[in-house]
């Protein structure tokens, strides 16, 4: 019995709802509105705050924000007047007011989490009187304008599963759904703003860049990618420094004096407003001006920073910006603000911007009292100005697209009675969750009232569209932002970036785009050939070698030409090879040209000479028939050379080689024979011997026709099996192409002149046995001598045609054809015409004779 009520009692107090105390400060919103269904808000209302030192003697204190941000300021207001004009519309959330709870993070990541707890679980007021079970969750939480608190915020939103809609966090990081699940935002990831730098960096040729950044998610993550897609455009970073604004002024000047002394002209600056704002002031006051800057959307676009004081330092500075938009009576709104109300924030607006002390306030640094005559509409500053409204209209659309989430998690729809029926939300009542939000967000797609759309992709991101911005000065001396361009991440990767045909500022005051590069361009003819220990874009010209050629400017590579061509002079252009043969045009042809009709011109002078005297004695001795069959033989070796000038052919090739052939050996078949004949008249003297019967006429013209139609029977065999063919040699000299005649059959070029050679060397011995023959005018010796002549020329030919380079090669073996033509011709004939002409006594058939 005493077990039964312990246990009752225990069940008891476990059904029953624990009171909920607060451990630590109350943290009331700093604007808030009551409704059926709420929405939080988290804004740097102040840029920083008092930092104190806590000893943990007491409780934690309050910190206190200061530096009041006018654009700030606006943004939490269009969220404001979003959610006025969704309350008052009757297709979105019919019979549904939304409310909503605005903290103020001051720029701080520990109160940016503090005040998303507390849009979860409730900012400590009557806390005692609730359920745990049953906090004061809201529905979705729009924040934050940079990326380090909304990355923590992301982070302790996440496992809870409510949405995080940030309305100017560009990080890349927050992309990734594993780590940030539940976050979505209306600006572009800052993954695509760093290639659209990159591209825009490379399409004016800078290709040696500084790179600076906030030291923080947003100005690291930016820049690393921005790094890693400026090498993939072959830009390379000269420097990479990363600062945030409350680092030691000695980090900042450091960073400036590195500005100071690098060689690039163009800074990309990947920096918060706030912290841009302290780096202007350090290089202002060491006067460096005429940079290229290149911006990020935090600040290319802000007006706290194009600012006369800065203009000298930024003028002509360029960089990618959310497009301008316009919201239809946020205007009128904003300078409908009451300080009269119990907010506190508006009063400490009032008071910034009039610079007046409102009467119910105890500010101690300012003196003057509001005269209550003021009027926000007649003023002009960050707060009140909408002519850009980039960042407001994507608070804008973060408000619309959780109403547009709630609307059709609530099931809002159209009533059964018709089309022009109310619009009725059918499950309002029911248990709704924040991650029922988070389904919706990510199938969402609206169009705004201004005829833009709305969605998000699997990461949470919106279509990256940015206006490329340039600062320039309007008439009154003034920073005006001059669309000049445009970036659609969406569209094919060479349309992306485009411009339009207004002019750019530059930074220099000077038409044409500013250079800055590490090396200057390698011009056509030259290639890269990068420094040692330094970045690629830091290199030397290297000119082409011979044969290669580079036809664009800073080529990596030079392309070597086709066989058939040569790269000209400047190495830029592949050009015809020039073609060499030896012609009857240049100098040399024309002289061998001379000495093969001297040739032919001496040997019928020579035959003529005998004709006329063929009846005297030393004609008549030396067999006038050979000699005649002789001296035409060598007119064909002295015109055979003029077949080796001149353009190669299919039909000059063969001609050359085989009439070369056949007359040499028609020729040495014909002094053979007179060798035979000579040996053969001594034999013939001895008693008894009739060997001269053997060695009549008739052999002798048989043994002619037999050596030579030898030599005929090669030539055909070689003519038909592989004959010789014109060939463009292109080994010997890259430069030029040489035109030749390929022998076709090595075996037949060679046999061709093997048999040449046996039948001179049989002649030389038989001429060298019969040398000292017992006669007044022995033909012998000067066969001997003219032998001795032929295969000296030959034996030194091979040598010199092997090494000889081009038509040379066609030049030693035309000589070598003259000169033992020559050789033959004077050795054998001019002695005879010596005597006949000169000498007529000595021919007589008594001088003939002799012993």
């Amino acid at each position: 019995m005493r077990f039964l009520l312990t246990w009752l009692l225990f069940t008891v107090v476990r059904s029953a709802d624990p009171p909920c105390s607060l451990r630590g400060l109350l943290n009331p919103p700093q604007i808030s509105k009551d409704g059926d269904v709420m929405i939080g808000g988290i804004f740097s209302f102040h840029n920083s705050w008092e930092q104190t030192v806590h000893a943990f003697t007491s409780g934690p204190q309050q910190s206190n924000c200061k530096s009041l941000s006018l654009r700030e300021f606006q943004n939490a207001q269009t969220m404001v007047f979003a959610i006025e004009e969704i309350n008052n519309r009757t297709d979105i959330l019919p019979g549904v007011k939304l409310g909503y709870k605005i903290y103020d993070s001051c720029g701080s990541v520990e109160m940016a989490i503090r005040a998303s707890l507390s849009l979860v679980n409730g900012h400590g007021e009557n806390t005692t009187l609730k359920s745990c079970s049953n906090p004061e969750t809201v529905q979705a939480i729009i924040a934050e304008t940079s990326s380090t608190p909304s990355i923590a915020i992301s982070a302790t939103m996440g496992p809870l599963h409510i949405p995080v809609i940030s309305h100017f966090a560009t990080c890349a990081c927050l992309s990734n759904k594993k780590k940030h699940p539940s976050f979505f935002r209306t600006v572009p990831s800052d993954y695509y703003q760093s290639r659209a730098l990159a591209k825009l960096v490379r399409h004016f040729g800078w290709t040696w860049v500084g790179a600076i950044c906030s030291d923080n998610d947003y100005g690291n993550n930016g820049m690393n990618t921005f790094i890693s897609a400026a090498k993939e455009e072959g830009v390379c970073i000269e420097f990479s420094e990363a600062f945030f604004r409350t680092d030691p002024r000695e980090k900042i000047q450091k960073i400036v004096e590195t500005i100071k002394t690098a060689t690039s002209n163009v800074i990309v600056a990947f920096i918060s407003y706030s912290d841009m704002e302290v780096l202007l002031k350090e290089i202002a006051l060491q006067n460096i001006t005429g940079f290229q800057w290149i911006g990020s959307e935090s600040w290319i676009s802000d007006l706290n920073i194009a600012t006369p004081e800065w203009q000298p330092i930024l003028k002509g500075s360029m960089g990618f910006a959310i497009p301008k938009a316009k919201i239809n009576g946020l205007g009128e709104f904003l300078t409908k603000l009451n300080p009269a109300s119990d907010v506190e924030l508006y009063k400490q607006l009032w008071e910034t911007i009039f610079e007046c002390k409102l009467p119910t306030r105890g500010t101690v640094d300012i003196k003057e009292m509001c005269n209550g005559n003021e009027k926000l509409s007649e003023v002009q500053n960050q707060y009140t100005d909408v002519s850009e409204l980039q960042i407001a209209n994507n608070v804008y659309k973060a408000v619309y697209a959780v109403a547009y989430a709630l609307h059709n998690s609530y099931g809002c729809s159209k009533g059964d009675n018709g089309q022009e029926s109310a619009i009725v939300c059918t499950s309002i009542a029911e248990n709704h969750h924040p991650w029922h939000v988070i389904s919706e967000l990510k199938k969402l797609h609206f169009t705004t009232t201004t005829g833009e759309d709305v969605f998000f992709d699997e990461n949470g991101d919106p279509a990256a569209r940015y206006d490329l911005l340039n600062w320039q000065r309007d008439k009154d001396g003034k920073t005006v932002f001059v669309k000049v361009g445009f970036y659609d991440a969406s569209l094919q990767t060479y349309l992306q970036l485009s411009f339009n045909n207004i002019s750019i500022a530059w930074a220099h005051n000077k038409p044409q785009v500013p250079l800055s590069v590490c090396s200057e361009s390698c011009f056509p003819g030259t290639r890269k050939a990068v420094q040692k220990g330094r970045p690629i874009c830091c290199y030397d010209c290297i000119p082409c070698a011979e044969g290669e050629i580079s036809n664009t400017t800073d080529s990596v590579t030079c392309i070597k030409c086709p066989p058939e061509l040569w790269s000209n002079d400047k190495k830029d252009k592949c050009v015809l090879k020039t073609v060499e043969f030896l012609s009857f045009e240049e100098l040399m042809g024309i002289i061998l040209v001379l000495f093969s009709l001297l040739g032919v011109t001496f040997t019928i002078a020579i035959a003529v000479i005998f004709f006329k005297h063929k009846d005297t004695p030393i004609v008549r001795a030396n067999n006038s028939e050979l000699s005649f069959l002789l001296l035409f033989s060598l007119t064909l070796c002295f015109l055979c050379s003029l077949t080796f000038i001149g353009q190669p052919s299919q039909w000059s090739c063969m001609l050359r080689h085989t009439a070369f052939g056949i007359t040499f050996v028609l020729c040495i078949s014909c002094v053979l024979g007179k060798t035979v004949v000579v040996l053969m008249a001594f034999r013939a003297t001895l008693p008894g011997s009739n060997v001269m019967k053997w060695f009549g006429p008739l052999q002798q013209r048989l043994s002619v026709l037999a050596f030579t139609l030898v030599q005929v029977i090669i030539c055909v065999l070689w003519l038909t099996i592989s004959p010789p063919f014109p060939y463009k040699n292109m080994k010997y000299y890259k430069e030029k192409i040489i035109l030749e005649c390929h022998v076709g059959s090595v075996i037949g070029f060679w046999a061709v002149l093997g048999y040449i050679g046996l039948l001179a060397l049989l002649c030389f011995i038989l001429a060298f046995l019969a040398r000292k023959l017992p006669d007044n005018f022995n033909e012998a010796k000067f066969i001997t001598f003219s032998m001795l002549i032929f295969c000296a020329v030959w034996i030194t030919f091979i040598p010199a045609y092997v090494s000889s380079p081009g038509k040379f090669t066609v030049a030693v073996e035309i000589f070598a054809i003259l000169a033992s033509s020559f050789g033959l011709l004077f050795c054998i004939f001019v002695p005879k015409c010596y005597i006949i002409l000169l000498k007529p006594e000595k021919n007589t058939k008594k001088q003939m004779m002799g012993k």
